[in-house]
């Protein structure tokens, strides 16, 4: 009877019985695909991270091929983050009007005219309309290719992929520090055709978000993009009702607006995601990032051996506080000429200190906490406000940082040291603890 029922239930091919596929095996299916669509995805990731550590390696070469001042190239550096503000804000509608694929192609054909700008530039005009090109590029990747893999990914393997998302922007980064040093200016901006290229041929190939499919009514391509995704063996009918119920409930939801959002019941929630995002971004981040050769040769460290250690040591150490107090005292020393032995080595320290405790905490925690308090009905509109406050705030650090230290070298560290250290008291006592909690736990405790 047992061997009846094999072959009754068994798979036929060419007329041959194979065996049974298992129910563990039937149910999950092969998650190649997933794997497959999220590395193409994260090209966009790769493409964020080659933008913002483009300017870094490139300042003095930039500057001495095309006479720049240090205004100009300050207004060059930071207009990047004015780019990806406008990117972030515009990018969810255009993604929910023509698909998260359709909103990476905007952001790629974004990156590629930008690049090309800027390899052909002459002067400090064009080079400033690349660099808000690719600036654009960077902030839609910033919100459509984490929505992408979200959409895609099953349950069990969603933190994964998600955390790839960010090991690629650092990544890439790193590598950008790293080749920056050895290439020239032009040629680096070529290389960053790269990561676009590869996902503009890749998105030919994976299927569209299936969570977004079914919010357009498109229901034969949903279920077609899910099997893909899931395998042609999946059992997906069960997924396929969970997600078909969530974008029901979720038209239903009344839609929220601008100023609903500093109600008293949201208040805490929107006070703890733009806290965080303030607390990101004032602290110094990307004035150090994108100007990390120029620090490194103020203080009389190597730059090309520091940006390449750097590019090492981007995922690992603590210490934001800490990191900014030893790059002040470096430039304390240097300025009243007292151990001028120590100033390297103090300056190189502090700031690896910094960007390995970024890394860690300040740079991916944010992002996650803003995603856990959020009700969902104001989740969308929420999240946009405090992605907006992110990029105005990166913006604002990376135009003032160079006239921050024209004015005062070891100054800028102590401003950034106090702000990073209000944050620590802002995060003792508003952000509440995540662990162990079901979002709407959570989201009912912040939002009673």
């Amino acid at each position: 009877m047992g061997i009846k029922e094999d072959v009754e239930d068994g798979v036929e091919k060419n007329g041959i019985r194979e065996p049974l596929i298992s129910d563990h095996a039937s149910n999950k299916g092969h998650p190649w695909m997933v794997y497959f669509t999220t590395l193409v995805a994260v090209c966009g990731s790769y493409e964020f991270g080659t933008c913002a550590g483009y300017s870094s390696p490139t300042q003095d070469a930039i500057r001495s091929d095309l006479g720049l001042s240090l205004a100009e190239y300050s207004l060059f550096g930071s207009i990047l983050t004015f780019g990806a503000m406008i990117g972030a804000i515009t990018a969810g509608p255009i993604a929910d009007l023509i698909g998260r694929k359709g909103a990476m192609r905007v952001s790629s054909a974004f990156c590629v005219s930008g690049w090309l700008v800027i390899f052909f530039s002459e002067g400090p005009i064009p080079l400033d309309i690349g660099r808000l090109a690719t600036g654009y590029g960077m902030g839609s990747f910033s919100y459509v290719v984490p929505v992408f893999i979200a959409e895609i990914a099953p349950k069990e393997l969603r933190g994964a992929l998600t955390a790839l998302n960010q090991f690629m922007i650092c990544g890439a980064v790193s590598v950008s520090f790293v080749i920056g040093n050895v290439l020239s200016w032009r040629t680096l901006a070529l290389i960053g055709l790269i990561p676009t290229g590869v996902l503009l041929l890749g998105l030919f190939i994976i299927p569209e978000s299936p969570r977004w499919l079914a919010k357009r009514g498109r229901g034969k391509e949903f279920e077609a993009a899910l099997q893909t995704l899931r395998g042609k063996d999946a059992d997906i009918s069960q997924e396929a009702d969970e997600i078909q119920d969530y974008i029901t409930s979720l038209e239903q939801l009344p839609k929220p607006k601008l100023l609903e959002l500093f109600q008293t019941r949201y208040l805490r929630s929107v006070t703890i995601g733009i806290g965080l995002m303030v607390c990101q971004q004032f602290g110094g981040i990307n004035g150090i990032c994108f100007y990390l050769s120029s620090i490194f040769e103020l203080a009389g460290f190597s730059a090309f051996a520091g940006t390449v250690i750097y590019a090492c040591l981007q995922i690992s150490g603590t210490g934001l506080v800490a990191g900014c107090i030893f790059t002040a005292a470096a430039f304390y020393l240097k300025v009243h000429e007292v151990g001028l032995g120590a100033v390297p080595a103090l300056a190189f320290i502090g700031i690896l200190v910094y960007i390995g405790s970024f890394s860690l905490g300040m740079g991916a925690v944010p992002w996650v906490v803003m995603s856990e308090i959020f009700p969902i009905n104001i989740k969308g509109l929420a999240g946009s406000v405090a992605t907006l406050v992110n990029w105005f705030g990166a913006w604002l650090c990376s135009y003032t940082f160079n006239f921050l230290m024209s004015w005062s070298s070891y100054g800028t560290f102590i401003v950034y040291a106090a702000i990073n250290a209000v944050a620590i008291v802002f995060i003792i006592v508003v952000v509440p603890e995540t662990k162990g909690k079901s979002l709407e736990e959570l989201q009912a405790a912040i939002n009673a």
